[in-house]
């Protein structure tokens, strides 16, 4: 479900507490140019065996799109089967970037710390 930006956070943090008792949040970022199709792939001949056959039963491939003129970035949670996502502008990055990191270090606060293991030193004679 694509959401405005704070409503995201918001909805992140609520996720954030459902999973303190038991499982866990999945985050994704990645960089987002507006597209909602893939792009389509170059097509080839079918050589098979000296004959050259066609693919007559496809459509033909689409002309590649255009560059975007500014990219945006596109963050995704998923908890369970919840699932939300924004994205986000160049011109937000920032405030949102402050408002997320504040908000992942306020959630993993429920964090175990490692131990250390003592190496054992061999002693040699």
């Amino acid at each position: 479900m694509l959401l405005e930006n704070d409503l995201f956070l918001s909805r992140l943090t609520l996720m954030f507490d459902k999973s303190r008792a038991k499982g866990h949040v999945d985050l994704c970022m990645k960089r987002y140019d507006g597209r909602t199709k893939p792009i389509p792939k170059t097509r080839k001949n079918v050589k098979q065996k000296g004959k050259k056959l066609f693919l007559a039963k496809l459509p033909p491939a689409s002309a590649p799109h255009p560059e975007p003129s500014e990219y945006m970035c596109l963050v995704r949670a998923v908890y369970r089967n919840e699932k939300i996502s924004t994205v986000i502008h160049a011109k937000d990055v920032n405030k949102f970037q402050v408002a997320y990191c504040n908000l992942l270090k306020s959630n993993m606060d429920g964090l175990k710390r490692q131990k250390k293991q003592k190496a054992k030193k061999a002693s040699q004679d």
